[in-house]
């Protein structure tokens, strides 16, 4: 894959798709959603239009796969937006039509699940953008995330390089959708530390593949998205982890995996990103987080260590399922400099 295909940008006051390739959280948890609506209208100047299934909770695959495709088919929409993640939008891929999607480009946005449509749409040449959910992003407490907002806007309406820079404070603890209070505040943030390097004594430079560590660990299983493991030659990789906070043994028996496969061993870089390390289901505090968070950088060090000891990766990439998020190209181009401690990525 040496041209990757960037599809055109929407300018303010454009059409754009609000859709639930995963999950219909918006029809259950509607404050968030209607906050992040608000928020692509009057801050970004774009006209959301829903779909059948943008606010049905048990929507089949087979009607989010013709969501996505009137949207993809629609001439007046000029981008297509996530509201949320979910489990299960893997199910959506059989169901989707190669050919509209590749004749029909357009910017997709989303990640956790929506890796899935990433991939799918990167194996039809098509650059997508990892990042920036209605309901999340969007929808944040308060106000958005300075930086967050600076990455969507860089992404969605330019085109050209943008430097990722390390946020200084971050969080990952949340507030319950459904108490209108939550909104009223931003959330909680504390000390980032920076960007961690290993093997940073060089500059990688490709295209990147990657996404939600957990999500490819079943297109794996389920031999789907993913190309044989020689199309990746050189590609930069990027991970992240969701708020299920798998184990650090999981997580470097997913890397053992695809190493084992072959995987790993294609990618000279690797930007992983910061862990979230709090969940309503498991709620650490400060120490317990530090440790989390610790095992898991060690555990991806495990792995590449056996598979890949040569790979230069940066630890702490503000690219996941912690706020601010950094949009990450699904296909598109990424420099990474280890000397000079700079990312720029090709929006």
């Amino acid at each position: 894959m040496t041209d990757p295909l960037y599809p055109s940008k929407p300018r303010p006051g454009d059409l754009v798709a609000v859709l639930s390739p995963s999950s219909g959280l918006p029809g259950a948890l509607p404050l968030p959603y209607e906050l992040g609506l608000s928020r692509l209208q009057d801050d970004f100047r774009l006209k959301p239009v829903e779909y059948p299934t943008t606010r049905k909770m048990g929507s089949t695959p087979e009607e989010r796969a013709a969501d996505i495709h009137a949207a993809f088919a629609d001439p007046d929409i000029k981008a297509v937006i996530a509201s949320i993640g979910g489990d299960d939008q893997m199910a959506v891929l059989p169901h989707l039509d190669r050919t509209l999607l590749r004749t029909n480009p357009k910017p997709f946005f989303g990640y956790s699940d929506n890796t899935n449509l990433l991939l799918f749409l990167r194996n039809l040449g098509i650059v997508g953008y990892h990042g920036g959910t209605v309901m999340v992003e969007f929808g944040r407490p308060g106000a958005m995330h300075p930086m967050t907002a600076d990455s969507l806007r860089a992404a969605l309406f330019t085109s050209g390089e943008y430097e990722l820079t390390a946020a200084s404070t971050y969080g990952d603890v949340g507030r319950p959708w459904q108490d209108p209070r939550t909104f009223e505040s931003e959330p909680e943030m504390e000390p980032a530390g920076g960007w961690s390097w290993h093997n940073g004594d060089r500059v990688v430079e490709g295209i990147s593949w990657g996404g939600n560590l957990e999500i490819i660990s079943w297109l794996l299983m389920a031999d789907r998205a993913v190309l044989p493991v020689g199309a990746y030659a050189g590609n930069v990789l990027f991970l992240e982890t969701s708020e299920e906070m798998p184990r650090a043994e999981e997580v470097y028996r997913i890397l053992r995996n695809m190493g084992e496969r072959g995987l790993l061993q294609q990618f000279p870089a690797l930007l992983m990103g910061r862990a979230r390390s709090w969940s309503f289901e498991n709620q650490l505090g400060p120490q317990e987080k530090a440790h989390f968070r610790r095992q898991q950088k060690e555990a991806v060090l495990r792995a590449f260590q056996q598979y890949a000891p040569d790979a230069m990766v940066v630890f702490d990439v503000d690219l996941g399922h912690t706020d601010p998020q950094l949009v990450i190209p699904v296909g598109g181009r990424i420099r990474v400099d280890g000397p000079a401690r700079r990312i720029t990525v090709t929006y």
